[in-house]
């Protein structure tokens, strides 16, 4: 038995970065997890795939070389390379997390955790021992989510062809054909990967559009992107006559007025994630979860049970590697004893990575309407920005959602090459309640794609001068 200040149970991004922050401020931590370091989003999910995301880019700009005077031999597309540089990706920043961990002196646990009170956890280790480790002040759970299976409509996850995500970046070679069901961020990051690399791709998804989460102006611009590109998108979506077979999976996707009758060689289920809850103790502790399964916790990241909190995908939505990482940050200083600034969580961004990327904060143009809220919109299209011309990728806009009255940014919503990397110039701006007038007051440089931002904000006064 060992007796630190601070356990935290799972080593993800929310899990390590508030072991980090709890070592700065002086507290003896350990950090319990059974995987490698980084959790998913190092090891299954964010980094891999955005690996291969990057591989699909060169894949696709390989096709327009020639505009650009560049012509080049025969290409071949192998999917094997692209994944194995994916893993090793993901090895590489795994490895950086376990440095970290050594650098601030923090212990890594290697097993299987069990609440045995709200002050110490059981471990069953990976060499097959139980051990007990003693917190003098908080246990932390960080456990994070996994993947799931639709077994109500027969899709049963098997790993050959019916695979989950997780599976999906294990493959050695891209699948002839691919049923992607499920159309969010994750499904369409695997559409526009699979597509790069020759598979015959069907993304089919139960919502009226596909990025259900984002405006209905990116989504329809994704859609375009995506048919262009060959990609079939099945909205609205019904399934039925599911068949799984050791070689293919059949099935009946009822989509508006049109009924389609698909096979592939695989189906990638892509529609949601469930919080690993599992095994941990939870009930016995006293902890509350919400109606979803997640565990509630209030704006300390504290639960029902004195001295247990917990941080990232286990604690709710949004599901995303910063929101965890903010709030392990917070947790540290709360157990520290410091004053933490409450997380704003209608000030967090989210990011899909596809081709054209699409990137957002704040409300959505719907939103809005439901809100009864009086605004403005602003939009700029990047075929009109000089910058996104030199580069041949024109797809997309920056749309800004301000308030009528005061100018305060509501929402904006970024449809485009980059589009990850720039919104953050919105995110700061809500942060610090700035408004259209004052990006417009910050000079863009010019050619930039950034540009797009200050055109976008000001056509929501009435005065965008490019286009």
């Amino acid at each position: 038995m060992a007796t630190y200040d601070v356990i935290f149970i799972g080593g993800g991004p929310a899990g390590y970065v508030g072991a980090i922050r709890c070592a700065q401020l002086g507290l003896s931590t350990a950090v319990i997890e059974r995987e490698g370091l980084g959790g998913t989003c190092v090891l299954w999910g964010c980094i891999p795939a955005k690996a291969l995301l990057e591989a699909a880019l060169y894949a696709e700009k390989m096709k327009k070389a020639t505009e650009f005077g560049v012509t080049p031999g025969v290409v071949t597309l192998d999917f094997n390379v692209a994944m194995k540089r994916s893993r090793a990706v993901s090895t590489q920043n795994s490895k950086g997390v376990e440095f970290l961990f050594k650098k601030n002196k923090i212990t890594w646990i290697k097993g299987t955790a069990k609440l045995a009170s709200a002050t110490s956890v059981s471990v069953h280790a990976a060499d097959g021992k139980q051990e007990t480790h003693d917190a003098r002040k908080a246990v932390v759970i960080a456990t994070g989510s996994r993947v799931k299976g639709l077994p109500q409509i027969g899709l049963e996850l098997n790993k050959t062809t019916v695979i989950s995500s997780d599976d999906a970046l294990i493959l050695e070679k891209a699948p002839k054909s691919v049923i992607i069901v499920g159309a969010g961020a994750v499904g369409s990051e695997f559409a526009d990967v699979y597509s790069a690399f020759g598979s015959q791709v069907s993304l089919v998804e139960v919502m009226p559009r596909i990025l259900p989460v984002e405006d209905e102006d990116s989504s329809k611009e994704v859609e375009r992107a995506f048919r262009k590109r060959k990609i079939d998108v099945l909205t609205g979506a019904k399934i039925s006559n599911v068949k799984v077979g050791k070689d293919a999976v059949t099935m009946t996707v009822q989509s508006g007025a049109e009924k389609k009758e698909l096979q592939a060689d695989v189906v990638l289920v892509a529609a949601g994630r469930a919080p690993n809850i599992d095994d941990l103790g939870l009930k016995e502790r006293g902890v509350q979860l919400t109606e979803r399964g997640f565990i509630k916790i209030n704006e300390k990241m504290e639960t029902s049970a004195k001295g247990l909190y917990a941080i990232g995908d286990v604690a709710g939505p949004p599901m995303l590697a910063h929101k965890g990482e903010r709030e392990g940050m917070i947790v540290a200083e709360v157990i520290a004893g410091h004053h933490a600034q409450v997380i704003d969580y209608s000030n967090v961004p989210g990011a899909t990575y596809c081709h054209p990327e699409v990137a957002s904060v704040g409300l959505t143009e719907q939103q809005c309407k439901d809100q009864k809220l009086e605004y403005k919109v602003g939009k700029f299209p990047f075929s009109a920005n000089g910058r996104a011309r030199t580069s041949g990728e024109t797809e997309g806009f920056v749309k800004v959602i301000r308030g009528a009255k005061y100018g305060e940014i509501l929402g904006a919503h970024i449809v485009g090459a980059h589009a990850t990397e720039m919104i953050h110039e919105f995110v700061l701006a809500r942060t610090n309640e700035f408004t259209v007038e004052e990006i417009d007051l910050a000079i863009h440089a010019h050619p930039t794609l950034s540009e797009a931002i200050a055109e976008a904000s000001l056509d929501s006064l009435g005065r965008m001068i490019h286009a």
